[in-house]
């Protein structure tokens, strides 16, 4: 069974903005990935406690899937955030602080 999902603004706009097409693609079949094993990513800790990620290589770079589950009513993953290293644990601290 695969997950239903989400996806925060800032990870929507993270991916709109994106003009290469193949990372595009790359987020996508991750996505995919996550949504049949939700397993599959690295539980965070500390003040991001709750959330997941999930590790993305394209071209020599490391980008990360920040996600949560929620199956209080139904099997939902929320994408939250998308990015590179650059400024991307303050961004998710921020989302994780606002929740």
């Amino acid at each position: 069974m695969m997950y239903d999902y989400k996806v925060s603004p800032q990870a929507e706009g993270y991916i709109k903005k994106l003009n290469d097409k193949k990372l595009k693609m790359a987020f996508m079949d991750a996505i995919k990935e996550i949504r049949m094993d939700p397993s599959i990513g690295t539980a965070k800790k500390g003040d991001l406690d709750g959330c997941l990620g999930y590790d993305v290589s394209y071209e020599g770079i490391n980008y990360e899937i920040a996600y949560v589950i929620d199956e209080t009513e139904y099997k939902l993953l929320i994408i939250v955030l998308i990015g590179t290293s650059e400024n991307y644990y303050e961004e998710l601290k921020n989302y994780a602080d606002k929740q």
